[in-house]
């Protein structure tokens, strides 16, 4: 479907988004050590996340603190009352827009996240997985099949969950690599003006998608968005226009980031992925163990609304809280041998979606995605193992986590 509006390309063509990985969100290949290392110190400690593990900080002039321990993490995700996601403001909110659902308080967030509920529904993202997931799926897979070997990075995880939001969307595809240079740029928040000129480019170009499908509505994602109600209300502009711009890193770089560690895991833990093989009843349990043992998003951030205490420690109003989700998914008080990566471990929410009113809209989309995938994997790539005559795959990142390679050896297909 042809908009009327063109979209724009970065003001320097040179500058290339994809670049902005490690300057942004890390290069360490474990963090976890240091982690547990800070979690020793204490369930609260002074400082951001990012200045305790030796990197500069995104925001400055308030007093900030890192949260490390399961039970402060649960506190901190799940009482509006103390604490509030306006701190996503100076970077999501000046990127994505101050209408972005990450950035709002109730009663303004339960308002609109009704809608996006309402859409993201299990069932309805289930049906998803037949109709759009699967056909990008498997047209990814026939590029290399009959290769017998393969990088599931490049060639697979770091494409398809942005594939299908291309197709939710219902975008041209003349569209579609500018549309995905500018929505990596949104994040580079060490080139501020770079993020913040993707985020006007993006916002130009979705309001012309949405006054066309409000025109002419159909079954995408953006006519459903823009046409339906709770309670009577629509969605305002600057809400729908703020989700539109969040979808491709919410739902895309956190998928492809998850996918490609769980892929990464089970073929590290050769006997696991062969249970998953005889029993596909397991794939659940190796999806929630992969988001537990190294989520695609290690910190979360929540701003503290009065004076308060948590742990003893005391954090003024106005301070910035880090949640180290990746130190509350490997508490051993919670987990057991918390470092090992165990699909049969008796199964305990973790924090990889976030909790409380916040809890990612999208996370159904994101299991659905991930479950189609592996199966895909079985069902096409036989005897797939890690190629011995390249790099292993490394998982890097202290903010968010992702290897840049999965090489891969598989049976041909006859």
């Amino acid at each position: 479907m042809a908009t009327a509006f063109q979209i724009q390309e970065f003001d320097d063509p040179t500058y290339d988004p994809f670049l902005s990985d490690e300057v942004n969100f890390g290069d360490d290949l474990d963090p976890y050590p240091r982690i547990h290392a800070l979690r020793l110190k204490g369930a609260v400690l002074p400082g951001s996340y990012r200045e305790n593990m030796g990197y500069p900080c995104f925001y400055s002039g308030v007093p900030k603190f890192t949260v490390l321990g399961n039970k402060e993490a649960e506190i901190v995700l799940t009482d509006t009352a103390k604490y509030s996601n306006s701190g996503y403001r100076p970077t999501l909110g000046a990127t994505f827009g101050m209408g972005s659902i990450s950035t709002l308080d109730n009663p303004e967030h339960g308002r609109w996240r009704k809608i996006f509920q309402k859409i993201f529904l299990p069932q309805y993202v289930r049906t998803w997985g037949g109709t759009i997931v699967d056909p990008v799926v498997h047209g990814l897979m026939n590029k290399f099949i009959n290769r017998g070997e393969a990088d599931l990075v490049v060639e697979f995880t770091q494409r398809y969950p942005f594939e299908v939001i291309y197709h939710q969307l219902n975008l041209p595809e003349t569209d579609v690599h500018t549309f995905q240079r500018l929505a990596i740029g949104q994040t580079d928040y060490v080139n501020m003006a770079k993020a913040q000129e993707a985020g006007v480019k993006l916002g130009e170009y979705f309001k012309s998608l949405i006054d066309s499908r409000r025109a002419n509505p159909g079954d995408d994602l953006v006519s459903m968005l823009a046409t339906t109600e709770v309670d009577g209300e629509h969605l305002p502009e600057l809400v729908l226009v703020s989700f539109l711009r969040q979808l491709m890193n919410a739902a895309g770089d956190t998928t492809y980031r998850g996918t490609s560690v769980l892929l990464t895991a089970l073929l590290q833990n050769p006997d696991q992925f062969e249970a998953i093989r005889n029993d596909r009843e397991l794939i659940p349990a190796a999806i929630e163990e992969a988001l537990r043992w190294d989520g695609p998003v290690v910190s979360q951030l929540r701003c503290a609304i009065n004076d308060t205490e948590l742990c003893g420690v005391t954090i003024p109003a106005g301070a910035y809280v880090d949640v180290v989700a990746g130190a509350a998914n490997r508490d051993a008080e919670i987990y057991p041998d918390p470092d090992k990566f165990d699909i049969f471990r008796t199964r305990r929410a973790h924090y990889a979606f976030s909790r409380g009113p916040h809890i990612c809209v999208g996370q159904h989309l994101a299991r659905v995605e991930m479950t189609r995938a592996l199966h895909a994997v079985m069902d096409n790539l036989h005897n797939l193992r890690l190629d011995p005559d390249k790099p292993a795959p490394e998982i890097r990142g202290i903010m968010m986590r992702v290897p840049a390679h999965i090489h891969v050896r598989f049976d041909r297909s006859a």
